[in-house]
Order: structure tokens, then C-alpha cells, then sequence
């Protein structure tokens, strides 16, 4: 990428007492598998990362209630715990986790600006790994049974619910690609569709439609979950007639798509069309020193695993371009 950037100061891996602990080589935006993974590698590279983790920091995956696809962990382990062993590998090998929420970024010139809600700090490489979380129904009982029967991510926990009844709510690919999955398990799938019609690949649909495991509940919507413990089933309201009756499932899966994190780059960074980043200026313009990891920019994988190995990418790459920087700055110093 070319840039018309400047860098107006040395960079530096002085870990002493005259580091500035406002101007880091490296900051990471966001604390989750990406952010921590990348925080790691970073530290180990001895940039002195700086990781602003958010006041809700550890990302999705620490809301999960158990995680067995993690390599290294033949037993589940709750998502919480496995975030948090990252960020205390992160912390030993020497990087600085601030559980503040970056508010904005300024990205014209380097070092880069990363604004807080405790202050503000530069950073001559800045790694995006901010996340995206799954659009939700807004009921309180979606929260309550979430990981106790509801599920954004049938990848993930499809095969707990092996042979039993599941739903999947939702109208587009997200919804085709969850029920899909989900037919692989479960005795039977019902998908509600808040409308007359899916919104997606027609190849999928037509083929999920004519598997004998689906059923689809049209223009319909979930008003509550119910159960004793676990889910036991679902209110379902007609949207034509007004009318509401439960379909008892053990398990709902949520799949009306995902929101990236991208409120502190607005402006700064271009978007695509369904909201996730690409790693230009808004006016197209490329940037040299940004570097993207995880769902923020994935919106294929979204796994833990996934993630993480693009937090180690995206860090090997922030290091070797600072080094190639530092080298061409030693080479040509009037150019900077």
C-alpha cells in the first residue's frame, strides 16, 4: 500500500523508565481472540502493545457459557476463562491492557491518534480487532437462556442438539447457512422468517426447503423464550393475524446477522456495504500502518480459532512493517 503518511518521530522498543507510555508502537483496538492473540505476538516482539479492551472487555467469545472447539482444551472451558488466560498470557509477556473504550481515531497522519474515554494516545501501528456482535431480538428471556438452549452460532453448538427440535429465526443468508448446519443435528428445524420471503441465496433456500427436517414459520416473530432451567420452547406471533402460540423447541438460534464494531472508526476507515472494514481510508485512499484482525473485517468464519490466527497475522505483519519504516527512515531521513 502507498501512503502519503509522515511519521514525525523515531519508533521505539524502549521498554525503560523514559518510554512514553502515551506513544506506543503498536496499539490494539478491542480484547477479544483477535485482540489478545495479536497483543501477544506484539508483546513478544517487544513493541509494547497497547490493548484498549473496551469497558466490556474479552469480546463474544467470553460470553459463551462453554467452548470445546478451542485447540488445547479436550474439555469445555467456559469462554470467560479462556479470555481471560489470554489476556494474562498477553499481560506476562508485557503488554498493557486498559479497559477503557476507544471513542474515535485519527488516522490522517502518523503516529496514528486513538481517543479514550481516559485519554488520548499515538500509535505508530494500529491493529483493528474491535469485533462484531450478533444482531438480537431485545427480549430480557433471550438473555436469560443464552447459553442454556439460545445460540447465535450453530457451527459452534449445533451439535448439542442432537435429535432434538431447534428454531432459527431469521430471514437472509445468515438464517440459510444456521438452519443448514442445524439440519445435520437436530430431528427437526422450524425457521421464522419475519417476512413473506428470505432474502437470500435462492440456491440454498431452494435446496434447505426440500429437506424434509425444515419447516418455516412465514411472517411470524419471536416475542419470548420459556423453559424451566433450559429452553423449553418459544412464543411465536403471527405478524398478519396477531396471534401468538408457542412451538416447543430445546433450543433457538438467533441468526439475523452481525454488527461490527465500528463506531470509533467512522470516517476514518471505508465500510462495505454490509458494515464491516476494509482496510482503506473512507475516500478509498490506502494506509499504510493499519493492519485488521478478526470478525471486524471476517464475516465469513466467525470463530474463536479463526480469530486468533488472524490477531498472530496481523501482528507479524504491523512488526515487519515497522521495521521496514525503520529501515527506510535510517536509508533516506529527508524523506520523513
Amino acid at each position: 500500500m502507498n501512503s502519503d503518511s509522515t511519521h514525525p518521530g523515531p519508533l521505539t522498543r524502549d521498554t525503560g523508565a523514559g518510554a512514553d507510555e502515551h506513544h506506543r508502537p503498536v496499539i490494539v483496538l478491542g480484547s477479544g481472540p483477535a485482540g489478545l492473540t495479536a497483543a501477544i505476538y506484539a508483546a513478544r516482539a517487544e513493541l509494547r502493545p497497547l490493548v484498549i479492551a473496551g469497558v466490556r472487555p474479552l469480546g463474544q467469545v467470553a460470553l459463551s457459557a462453554e467452548i470445546e472447539d478451542f485447540p488445547g482444551f479436550p474439555e469445555p472451558v467456559p469462554g470467560s476463562e479462556l479470555m481471560e488466560r489470554m489476556r494474562a498470557q498477553a499481560e506476562r509477556f508485557g503488554a498493557t491492557v486498559v479497559d477503557q473504550d476507544a471513542t474515535g481515531v485519527a488516522l490522517a497522519q502518523r503516529p496514528f491518534g486513538v481517543s479514550t474515554s481516559d485519554g488520548d494516545y499515538r500509535a505508530d501501528a494500529l491493529i483493528v480487532a474491535t469485533g462484531a456482535a450478533p444482531v438480537r431480538l431485545g427480549i430480557r428471556s433471550e438473555e436469560e437462556f443464552r447459553g442454556r438452549g439460545v445460540s447465535d452460532c450453530a457451527a459452534c453448538d449445533g451439535f448439542f442438539f442432537r435429535n432434538r427440535h431447534v428454531a432459527v429465526v431469521g430471514g437472509g443468508d445468515a438464517a440459510l447457512e444456521e438452519a443448514t448446519v442445524l439440519t445435520r443435528f437436530a430431528e427437526a428445524v422450524t425457521l421464522i422468517v419475519p417476512g413473506p420471503e428470505i432474502r437470500g441465496s435462492k440456491t440454498i433456500e431452494r435446496r434447505l426447503l426440500a429437506d424434509p427436517k425444515l419447516a418455516v414459520r412465514w411472517n411470524a416473530e419471536v416475542t419470548d423464550v420459556v423453559g424451566n432451567g433450559t429452553v423449553g420452547g418459544v412464543m411465536v406471533r403471527d405478524l398478519g393475524t396477531g396471534e401468538t402460540s408457542r412451538l416447543d423447541v430445546q433450543g433457538l438460534f438467533v441468526a439475523m446477522g452481525y454488527r461490527p464494531s465500528t463506531a470509533a472508526l467512522q470516517g476514518q476507515l471505508k465500510i462495505s456495504d454490509d458494515g464491516y472494514l476494509r482496510p482503506r481510508r473512507a475516500d478509498g485512499a490506502s494506509i499504510e500502518g493499519v493492519f485488521l484482525a478478526g470478525d471486524v473485517h471476517d464475516h465469513r468464519y466467525r470463530q474463536a480459532v479463526v480469530a486468533a490466527a488472524d490477531g498472530c497475522r496481523a501482528a507479524i505483519d504491523a512488526e515487519r512493517w515497522l521495521a521496514s519504516v525503520q529501515l527506510a527512515k535510517i536509508a533516506t531521513p529527508t524523506n520523513w
